[in-house]
């Protein structure tokens, strides 16, 4: 069976981004489709996940070298 007309779909390897995109969603989609991001955690986002303790969760994984 022939695929149908326009070009192949392709998924990126890896995708970095700015702090200005480290909320849920920004880093939810790539991890459903199986993508590595890189995205920093904002300052206060940390500070207010620290403050609930252990409540807050695990901080976000952002690798510093390949940002």
């Amino acid at each position: 069976m022939c695929p149908g007309p326009g070009r192949p779909r392709k998924k990126p390897d890896s995708v970095a981004a700015d702090k200005a995109y480290s909320n849920g969603p920004y880093r939810q989609y790539p991890r459903r489709r199986g993508i590595r991001h890189t995205i920093p955690e904002k300052t206060d986002s940390q500070a207010a996940r620290l403050g609930k303790g252990s409540r807050g969760g695990r901080p976000a994984g952002s690798d510093e070298e390949r940002y």
